[in-house]
């Protein structure tokens, strides 16, 4: 629902603004439920780790809520706290998501689902390990060091347990908002680079994309300067080879090349395409990686038609169809969503930059080996544990 609302034309206008509320303002629990909830964490000596502590949620969201307060040295922190019994209700979601897939297959074979499922299982777990999220939210801290555009919230490791994730306050506001304020070109396109390098700096330099990239994941910053980026709870590692394909795929859909386009699916984990198949595919790459083909400023969708995505989606899957379907890898479905996502927000921006050049810069020297090294360096020094 949270992603959903993001997308342009997904959904009437009215259901998306109800279900943006999803974002960052889902009823949030009161102050008897906070108190059970920080005692069971910190103790029940709590309180008094605080200087200041906010008996009412500054935002609340799927599997928590976030509340201001303050520390004795002076220093704003948010506290993300989990609403109880989240693992038994996150398996109850995953059996039902298992069924819903299942009755789809039934019904249209195109997408074999079994693996994406697998992946979905696994992140949503990982997701309720606020400990785990501290250290990407670390990881996202050496990442993007240096990076003034983007600001990433710093962990409290005291403070922080599987349950309670106290990071630093950063002040901002919602994107839409400043959308709906009517925002001057320039600074919608300050937004859009600072939004790709938040996401694609970490993937094609360190393997590790932020698979969540709907609109309550980040604020405009007061100034207007820049973004905060938030919600570190669904993050993927890539392979170096994985990452690799990405690239090789975007060359080969400039050049027209048929092979290394195969050898790009191969290496995603795409097996037994057929030539039909694969051409199938391609459109939809071709769809995604359009808009960093030429060396122009533009928007990142240059059709006046507000469903145009709506409509090659359909035509891929149409196509899937038709040649027999495919077995969709693992590592696929974070990976395209954050595209996904990632492009709504843009068009939501009008955003008119050089995409092309924004990605030449991230790829330019771009090797294998290089990645394999800051990559482990970057999640050792980070303490994130690697994927499956």
């Amino acid at each position: 629902a949270q992603f959903l609302s993001t997308v342009p034309d997904a959904l009437p206008e009215e259901y998306a603004k109800e279900l943006a509320t999803l974002q960052a303002n889902a009823p949030a629990m009161g102050w008897p439920f906070v108190k059970r909830r920080m005692a069971a964490e910190l103790g029940n000596d709590w309180q008094s780790k605080f200087a200041e502590f906010a008996p009412e949620a500054g935002a609340a969201a799927s599997l928590g809520q976030v509340h201001r307060a303050r520390l004795h040295d002076g220093t704003q922190v948010a506290c993300k706290l989990q609403y109880p019994d989240m693992p038994s209700v996150v398996e109850a979601d995953l059996r039902q998501l298992k069924l819903a897939m299942q009755l789809y297959r039934r019904m249209d074979s195109s997408l074999d689902n079994e693996e994406a499922y697998e992946e979905l299982k696994a992140r949503l777990r990982e997701e309720l390990d606020y400990t785990r999220e501290a250290a990407q939210q670390r990881l996202y801290g050496l990442m993007l060091a240096g990076e003034e555009s983007v600001r990433v919230p710093v962990p409290v490791e005291s403070l922080t347990t599987k349950r309670l994730l106290t990071m630093s306050w950063l002040d901002g506001s919602p994107i839409q908002r400043r959308i709906e304020e009517g925002a001057e070109l320039e600074e919608r396109n300050a937004y859009a680079r600072a939004l790709f390098t938040a996401w694609y700096k970490p993937l094609y330099r360190y393997g590790v994309i932020h698979g969540d990239p709907h609109l309550g994941n980040y604020q405009t910053r007061p100034g207007r300067d820049g973004i905060n980026l938030l919600d570190f709870g669904t993050i993927r590692v890539f392979k170096p080879s994985f990452v690799a394909a990405v690239i090789h795929l975007y060359e080969a859909v400039r050049d027209g090349d048929e092979d290394k386009a195969q050898a790009a699916y191969e290496s995603w984990g795409f097996r037994n395409l057929s030539r039909e198949t694969r051409a199938v595919l391609t459109e939809w790459a071709r769809f995604l990686y359009e808009p960093l083909i030429e060396d122009r400023v533009r928007p990142i969708q240059e059709s006046d038609d507000p469903s145009y995505g709506r409509r090659i989606a359909q035509k891929v899957h149409e196509g899937l169809k038709r040649t027999g379907g495919v077995r969709v890898p693992r590592e696929f479905p974070l990976m395209d969503r954050a595209a996904i996502g990632l492009g709504s927000v843009f068009l939501r921006l009008r955003a008119e930059v050089n995409w092309h050049r924004l990605f030449r810069e991230l790829v330019v020297e771009f090797s294998e080996a290089g990645l394999a090294e800051r990559q482990a360096a970057a999640l050792a020094k980070a303490g994130v544990p690697r994927a499956v």
